[in-house]
């Protein structure tokens, strides 16, 4: 249901754990949290359909926001398609509190999958995974997501592991790893790793000991 702009921007200051949320800022500085889900049209006409937290759908006028954002606006481009959207779409969990929670409306990272090969009985892992969580607290956009690619014996110790270092990305549904391991084959020998795939499912490397190259490569 669509919504009028100038009753409910202001009200809108929410976030979303596993859309691409970012602030947005209108002419007469009120902000708001919000996904952008569609652009159309172009110069004066330009407008952006966005989504809340709670799923509202409406539009805004790249007129009626900053500079800045009006930049943002005409700059936008779709998510592009991905080998990965039939087994990652309807299958992943993301940390709600301390238990992981089914993700029903999960926005696709516009250039590049990072997949995290870990598992809580790791002890490198361990060491690893705040250094992970850190990069991500300081570089999410909406160029890349993470997804955490289990190698535990079941989803309690996905969980228990999860909360135990307030993971803030989504996880493949245990059901689905190994389906997800024979279909995507990147030769990985060891935990903890850091794969990153372009949406065709090309492997750029393992990036787990180049997390600065990797901060410059998803800006």
């Amino acid at each position: 249901m669509k919504i009028c702009i100038s009753l409910t921007f202001a009200a809108l200051m929410v976030s979303h754990a596993f859309a691409e949320m970012s602030q947005w800022t209108r002419t007469d500085g009120k902000t708001a949290q919000l996904e952008l889900i569609e652009a159309t049209g172009t110069g004066d006409e330009l407008t952006g359909k966005f989504k809340n937290a709670d799923g509202q759908e409406f539009s805004i006028k790249a007129s009626t926001l900053v500079a800045a954002d009006a930049k943002r606006l005409a700059e936008w481009k779709p998510p592009t398609p991905s080998v990965f959207d039939e087994v990652l779409t309807g299958n992943l969990k993301i940390l709600k509190g301390r238990s992981l929670k089914k993700i029903d409306d999960w926005q696709k990272p516009g250039k590049f999958y990072v997949f995290y090969y870990t598992a809580s009985w790791c002890g490198p892992c361990h060491e690893f995974t705040p250094k992970l969580v850190e990069f991500y607290k300081a570089n999410k956009n909406a160029n890349f997501e993470i997804i955490l690619i289990t190698s535990d014996k079941g989803e309690q110790s996905m969980e228990s592991y999860a909360a135990e270092f307030d993971m803030p990305w989504p996880q493949l549904e245990y059901r689905e790893v190994e389906k997800f391991k024979k279909e995507f084959n990147f030769g990985v020998k060891g935990i903890p790793s850091v794969i990153v795939c372009d949406p065709s499912g090309k492997s750029l490397g393992n990036f787990r000991s180049k997390l600065p190259e990797l901060a410059e490569m998803v800006k």
